[in-house]
C-alpha cells in the first residue's frame, strides 16, 4: 500500500484558511475592512510577514483587496469574475463548442422568459433597433454584430446582472471561437440571412405581446437551428 505523504503546512497557510472561513462563515464580510497587520498578527499570535503573507495569497484568489495607504478590505463579489479568458476559446474543440451551444440555449431559454416579462419601452426599442439592422444589406461582419445586438439586448430585458454577464460571455467565447468559420458559417447566402430576420422578427413580437411561452418556443426554434448548421459546419471541417 501505498501511503500519501502528510507535508506539515506553513504558519502563513494555516492562517489564510482561518481567514478564507472565517469569510465563507460570514464573520468577515463583503466590504469590510481587515484589521491592521499588526492587529491580525496579534489575533492569530503569529509574526507579522506570515500575516502579509496570507494576506497575499488571499488577494490571488481574489478574496481581498490591498488598497494602498487604506488598508486590506474584503471583496465584494464581481460578476465580472465569471468571465473566461477569452484568449482559451482558440483551444476549444468539437465537443467544447457543442456544450457552449447547449449553455447558451439554457441562458437564452432563460433570457427571453424573463425579458418578456420584464421589459421596459426603452428595452423594447434597442431590440427593435437591432432587428432593423438585420434587415439591412449588411457584410457579414456588420450583420454578425447586429445579430449579437439583438440577443444581448433581450438579455439586458431581463434585469438580472449575472444573466447579462453570462450571455455577454457566452456570446463573446462564440464570436472568438467561429472568427475562422464565420465567412461560411450561419450567414452563407441570401435566403438563410432572410429567415434568419423571420425567426429574430418572431422573437420580437412575442417579447413585445409579453407572451413569454411563445418567445421560449420562437427562441428555441432559431438557436437549434443555428446548431443543426454550425454542427454540420463543424463535422465537415473534422472530415477534411
Amino acid at each position: 500500500m501505498i501511503y500519501k505523504k502528510i507535508k506539515p503546512k506553513k504558519i502563513y497557510e494555516e492562517v489564510t484558511e482561518e481567514i478564507h472561513e472565517m469569510i465563507r462563515n460570514g464573520v468577515f464580510k463583503p466590504g469590510e475592512k481587515l484589521g491592521s497587520v499588526h492587529h491580525l498578527a496579534e489575533n492569530f499570535q503569529v509574526g507579522k510577514a506570515a500575516i502579509r503573507e496570507a494576506l497575499s495569497a488571499l488577494q490571488a484568489m481574489g478574496l481581498v483587496e490591498m488598497k494602498q495607504g487604506e488598508g486590506t478590505y474584503i471583496k465584494e463579489f464581481d460578476t465580472n469574475r465569471l468571465l473566461f479568458p477569452l484568449s482559451t476559446a482558440i483551444l476549444m474543440n468539437k465537443n467544447d463548442i457543442i456544450h457552449l451551444l447547449e449553455v447558451r440555449k439554457i441562458l437564452e431559454f432563460g433570457s427571453v422568459l424573463a425579458a418578456a416579462n420584464k421589459r421596459s419601452e426603452d428595452d423594447l426599442l434597442t431590440i427593435f433597433s437591432a432587428l432593423e439592422q438585420m434587415k439591412k444589406p449588411l457584410g457579414i461582419e456588420k450583420l454578425g454584430e447586429a445579430d449579437l445586438c439583438f440577443h444581448l439586448s433581450i438579455a439586458e430585458a431581463s434585469k438580472n446582472p449575472i444573466l447579462i454577464q453570462l450571455m455577454k460571455e457566452v456570446a463573446e467565447l462564440m464570436i472568438e471561437t467561429m472568427k475562422e468559420t464565420r465567412r461560411i458559417w450561419v450567414f452563407s447566402n441570401k435566403t438563410t440571412t432572410e429567415k434568419l430576420y423571420l425567426e429574430h422578427a418572431d422573437i420580437y413580437h412575442a417579447i413585445l405581446a409579453k407572451d413569454s411561452e411563445k418567445a421560449q418556443r420562437c427562441m428555441m426554434s432559431h438557436l437549434e437551428d443555428v446548431e443543426k448548421i454550425i454542427i454540420k459546419y463543424l463535422d465537415v471541417n473534422e472530415n477534411n
